[in-house]
């Protein structure tokens, strides 16, 4: 785990450009933290990340948290792709265009075939809970 703790370090403060998942890529997040089991990712709202109302859409905050979790596994050294089973978002506030928002994951419990996660979506000064995600995943044979 710390070796690719380590590796991720490198990309601090850079925009994730060459993701292995080209809808993180399309999300166009910048790395602001590793540690152990946990990510972290800011990301500026774009008109084409919102709704007819011209706030953040649901769907593509639901997808910065799959793939901010998803992500993390990269920083836990895991050999084996882990999927999505099931992803509950719970929306408190909006982000609207040209907003500064952060993810932050926390892997909460890892067993040996299923991973319990969370991710918190924050406005930029961490005052405002914009949505958090739960997500279990389940381990797959593919390396």
């Amino acid at each position: 785990m710390e070796k690719a703790s380590e590796f991720l370090k490198q990309f601090l403060g850079k925009t994730v450009e060459n993701s292995p998942s080209a809808f993180m890529n399309w999300l166009n997040p910048v790395m602001v933290a590793v540690q152990p089991e946990s990510l972290t990712f800011q990301y500026t709202v774009r008109k084409e990340m919102t709704n007819p109302f011209g706030i953040l859409h649901g769907g593509v905050t639901a997808a910065m948290i799959d793939d901010a979790i998803g992500a993390t596994f990269i920083s836990m050294g895991e050999p084996y792709y882990h999927i999505t089973v099931n992803l509950a978002v719970d929306y408190f506030a909006s982000a609207r265009e040209g907003d500064i928002i952060t993810a932050t994951s926390t892997v909460i419990k890892k067993g040996k075939q299923i991973v319990n996660a969370q991710c918190e979506i924050w406005n930029e000064d961490h005052t405002k809970l914009i949505a958090r995600g739960y997500t279990n995943l389940i381990k797959t044979e593919i390396k």
